[in-house]
């Protein structure tokens, strides 16, 4: 049985800080003064002819091939470190083609922003994008939505025009009062649903259920069938306005987490609440990775858990295709770097931390027949590790399981992998 899953909303970026150290007020004059002399001497040299060298600035564009990763053989389970370093980067240049036909919601962080040009980059390939912006929170007797600040306008348009629809994940982290009152239940869905309509959204993705189960509302059955309630009406209220994007109405996604490899417990969202809510959203985001853990290092998303999760959310009587369709099964472009000795340990990696790790101990590559995902073993000043992060043949075995079930995708997050990812899509 797989740990309680950690919180993968701000998984460890390892890039330095950025640089935005500013000298105290006292030392301002002195630094002016010694910064004069420098501008002069950079200008004569400039009137001299001489050009003073900088480092390039971070590309924007793509290396392009004429060729898929399907194309030039890159698909496959004998895979070598070299080989993904050598061809990681580059992408194919019909950037248009769909392999994946269901739709495809892609998930964008602000703490890793290379996910905003690739949602922009690759945008015909994803119907949905959710850029994770937003918290419902209270503040003594009053709610408040934080996050607007990091609206972006030209960015939200570009992808718009693209016809790719623009749902930002709002979490519900309000103590359940809101769930209570119902003159906060309406101020809770008037404050989204505003939001949406001035920023021009095409509805939100909506997170709240690992919140309810920490605070005991789901094992109650009176305050979880009130839980339900809410988010009911939050579709229905949704569904009242248009989307300016296309004629249909503003749409309501809501993040589910995965069933365990057991009976379903009373915390777990099961069949009976699929059933309950489908008739007033339009998707449920599938949380189907973090199978594994720090005290229980393993894949991220074995295909047999995958295989049970759908089995068993879709089990209930009345269930039907239809209803497999509304499912966004979760799809990790994240990995994670475990400690196999010295006790437990470990953490999440992006797909620079991961083509770091194979340009330093160039290590092999081994293909987990039960899991159906790629991992390595490697050693650091005596201690050893296991790597488990997508490949090209990891992520086809999903989306096969995927197409066979009708479901469509939910990636965390595009700012995470390898650029030629989006290939496969």
């Amino acid at each position: 049985m797989p740990p309680r899953r950690r919180d993968r909303r701000r998984p460890r970026d390892p890039s330095p800080p950025h640089s935005d150290a500013r000298a105290p007020p006292s030392t301002s004059g002195v630094r002016l003064g010694l910064l004069a002399p420098v501008v002069v001497l950079v200008l004569v040299l400039a009137g001299l002819g001489f050009r003073l060298s900088r480092s390039p600035p971070h590309p924007k564009t793509l290396q392009t091939t004429a060729h898929s990763v399907y194309e030039r053989g890159l698909v496959k389970s004998e895979v070598s470190a070299r080989e993904i370093l050598n061809e990681h980067a580059r992408v194919s240049e019909n950037r248009w083609q769909r392999h994946f036909p269901n739709p495809v919601l892609a998930y964008v962080t602000p703490w890793n922003s290379k996910g905003y040009d690739m949602a922009k980059l690759f945008s015909a390939k994803l119907t949905h994008v959710s850029p994770v912006w937003y918290d419902l929170k209270s503040d003594r007797n009053r709610l408040v939505l934080e996050g607007q600040h990091n609206f972006d306008a030209t960015w939200v348009s570009e992808l718009q025009s693209n016809g790719t629809l623009v749902v930002p994940r709002v979490v519900l982290e309000a103590f359940p009062v809101v769930l209570l009152e119902k003159g906060q239940k309406a101020k809770a869905i008037d404050l989204i649903v505003s939001e949406c309509r001035d920023k021009g959204y095409d509805g939100i993705v909506l997170e709240s259920w690992s919140r309810w189960a920490v605070y005991g509302v789901l094992d109650d059955p009176e305050l979880r069938y009130t839980a339900l309630q809410f988010v009911k009406q939050m579709g229905e209220a949704l569904h009242s306005i248009s989307s300016k994007l296309s004629s249909r109405h503003l749409e309501l996604i809501y993040v589910i987490p995965a069933p365990r490899m057991q009976e379903l417990n009373i915390q777990e969202f099961g069949p009976q609440d699929l059933l309950q809510l489908a008739d007033s959203i339009d998707g449920f985001s599938l949380m189907t990775y973090d199978f594994s853990g720090p005290q229980n290092p393993g894949p991220s998303a074995p295909l047999k858990w995958v295989q049970h999760s759908l089995t068993t959310l879709l089990s209930a009587k009345g269930s039907s295709r239809n209803h497999s369709r509304m499912i966004f099964l979760g799809i990790n472009f994240y990995g994670n770097d475990f400690l196999l000795s010295r006790g437990n340990g470990g953490g999440a990696i992006t797909g620079r931390d991961f083509v770091h790790l194979l340009e330093k101990y160039k290590p092999s590559l081994q293909w987990d027949e039960k899991s159906l995902e790629h991992f390595f073993i490697y050693s650091d000043e005596g201690v050893k590790h296991a790597v488990f992060y997508p490949t090209l043949m990891s992520l086809s075995v999903r989306l096969d399981e995927a197409q066979n079930w009708g479901t469509g995708l939910s990636i965390w997050e595009i700012g995470q992998g390898l650029d030629y990812f989006f290939d496969v899509l």
